[in-house]
């Protein structure tokens, strides 16, 4: 049979099947395209997937812009910062930056942890209660991935709004102090953010098992009189009533976030201010196990969140 005569071969319903039909026949009843279709969709799918977790971090970054209070945090940080280096080293000079670095630590023990809670207490219950969550695991993504990435948006968000506040207090450090004392101000800077960091995956994962909004903001809250009130006088307590020795006192410190902020700031100086400070010297802690402790803050309660969010009910 000849080229010409097997391009029109007769079909089964007494038509003919032309050579240049958009489509053709395979053996499993289907076609070219709808498989090629197929294919070209899955390929999405799979990018999709692939690209979930750095997708879900970006939109809420985006969300939080729009909400403004990246802008409130820029603008506290900025307020606190200023107020504390224009009062402090403006008027008593070089000689007492020292003390300047050790208030912004004791001030920022109760500000630092409060900001990040307020921040994540809502980023999982919130979006559950908006029913914005239930439209993202609609998605080809793992719910494991939405906490990670919501946490990681919220974090670049967060991170980003504090150093720029801290920007102001260190154009003033520069201008009364001189541009030596710049790498103390950034190192309780950066403390100050990784800071943060941990007690918003702490937030992440009280939103995670929280049932509303409420529950999630009066956990939040009882979080933040522990680790910037209780846990000292606690901690305090019982090295003056047991004489614990010095491994006692090193895990006190890293239990509590905010007491690695404090040791990381005071690191920075050679003052040692009031409350818990008083007994770090007995610690024998040095300033990267400290930040190790702060970095296990930052991704332990995320992945605990992540793993927890499997039983919650949508």
């Amino acid at each position: 049979m000849s080229e010409d005569d097997s391009s029109t071969d007769p079909a089964p319903d007494g038509g003919v099947v032309a050579a240049d039909a958009p489509a053709t026949r395979l053996h499993d009843g289907g076609t070219e395209r709808s498989t090629a279709t197929d294919a070209a969709d899955e390929s999405t799918l799979a990018r999709l997937a692939d690209s979930s977790l750095l997708t879900i971090a970006r939109r809420e970054y985006r969300l939080a812009v729009r909400s403004r209070w990246a802008l409130g945090v820029a603008l506290l940080f900025g307020l606190f910062t200023t107020a504390v280096v224009q009062f402090g080293a403006s008027s008593v000079g070089p000689g007492r930056f020292d003390a300047v670095i050790a208030t912004i630590a004791e001030l920022g023990v109760y500000l630092v942890p409060l900001t990040a809670l307020a921040v994540g207490y809502d980023a999982i219950v919130g979006a559950d209660e908006r029913g914005s969550l239930e439209l993202m695991l609609a998605l080809p993504v793992t719910k494991g991935r939405v906490v990670v990435g919501t946490a990681i948006g919220r974090a670049a968000v967060l991170s980003g709004a504090m150093l720029l506040g801290f920007v102001p207090g260190a154009l003033l450090t520069v201008r009364y102090i001189g541009l030596a004392s710049v790498g103390q101000y950034a190192a309780v800077a950066l403390a100050a953010v990784l800071t943060a960091c941990a007690m918003l995956g702490v937030a992440v994962l009280v939103s995670t098992v929280s049932r509303t909004k409420t529950h999630a903001l009066g956990a939040a809250l009882a979080i933040w009189l522990w680790v910037a009130l209780l846990h000292d006088l606690v901690a305090l307590g019982a090295v003056a009533g047991f004489d614990l020795g010095s491994g006692a006192i090193a895990a006190a410190i890293l239990l509590n976030p905010v007491d690695c902020f404090r040791v990381l700031a005071l690191s920075q100086v050679d003052v040692v201010a009031g409350g818990f400070g008083s007994v770090l010297a007995q610690a024998g802690l040095t300033t990267p196990m400290v930040a190790a402790g702060l970095v296990a803050w930052v991704v332990v309660p995320v992945g605990v969140a992540a793993k927890l969010i499997q039983r919650r009910r949508l």
